[in-house]
């Protein structure tokens, strides 16, 4: 595959692991899941879901600025939360990342699913990947 470019962003959590921040490919940018570590610290952020929630949209956006596009070109994300209990605080603090469409259908949030899990990287309370358009 002679177009998959490796992206990397120092303002965001190096990887914990054998993989990329997000793999460029046919137009496309897959990034891998963000957990809420501060990138300066490599701890987790200080506070509840909506405090990691924040963090892990920030952080995937500094990964979508350096594979060159922006949440505004997001088709899809993953939310895994170690508690459903958590949906409607991540849910609220996402919305403003995503906003909801106009009228006209403009700004409309990519697809996603939620799913809870047993437990995620460094404790964390959410995680979350996405998968996005680069312009043309």
């Amino acid at each position: 595959m002679q177009d998959r470019r490796a992206v990397s962003s120092p303002n965001a959590p190096a990887a914990i692991g054998p993989y990329s921040q997000a793999i460029v490919h046919a137009g496309l940018v897959w990034c891998s899941g963000q957990v809420a570590l501060d990138p300066a610290t490599k701890e987790l952020v200080p506070g509840g879901i909506e405090e990691q929630t924040r963090q892990v949209l920030k952080n995937l956006g500094h990964v979508l600025a350096a594979a060159g596009t922006s949440f505004e070109r997001v088709l899809k994300t993953t939310v895994f939360l170690q508690s459903m209990d958590d949906f409607a605080k991540m849910n609220a603090i996402y919305g403003t990342f995503f906003p909801v469409a106009d009228l006209a259908g403009k700004g409309a949030p990519p697809a996603r699913a939620t799913v809870e899990v047993a437990k995620l990287p460094k404790g964390a309370l959410v995680e979350i990947d996405c998968v996005a358009a680069l312009p043309r």
